[in-house]
């Protein structure tokens, strides 16, 4: 990888996999506050929160969606995921909760904070995290 110029930022991105872009976009957008800058019904969408730029494909649409060369088609779902920060997690697990929103977990203490695993519409998980006081 070559290091960008003082002049030119480079863009870090979390590409997921997404049964239907107009629910995850809906879901994005209106529980986390993720801005679109970018959306291709049915297909593909780009998405920020802050200086998180997550881009979700449909499978079977674009380029990140299509089939391997062995046939496997990509999937949402796993244990992979992308951290948002919180200031109240109990809050905003809360507020989440009677939106709708699905999780995997309960709220668990860890060595550096507390963290509770959100699931989108599709399965892929966003961790919501509160940094322990120091």
């Amino acid at each position: 990888m070559e290091p960008q110029s003082a002049t030119h930022k480079q863009v870090v991105a979390v590409r997921y996999i997404v049964k239907d872009i107009d629910s995850s976009v809906a879901f994005y957008t209106r529980l986390l506050g993720f801005e679109v800058r970018l959306q291709v019904k049915g297909a593909f969408a780009h998405l920020t929160l802050g200086d998180l730029q997550l881009f979700i494909n449909q499978p079977g649409a674009g380029g990140a969606g299509q089939s391997m060369p062995d046939g496997t088609v990509p999937t949402p779902g796993g244990w992979n995921r992308f951290q948002i920060q919180v200031s109240n997690l109990e809050h905003v697990y809360d507020r989440l909760k009677s939106s709708g929103a699905a999780f995997r977990n309960e709220i668990v203490m860890g060595v550096g904070g507390k963290q509770v695993l959100l699931i989108d519409p599709s399965g892929n998980l966003i961790e919501l995290f509160e940094p322990a006081q120091q």
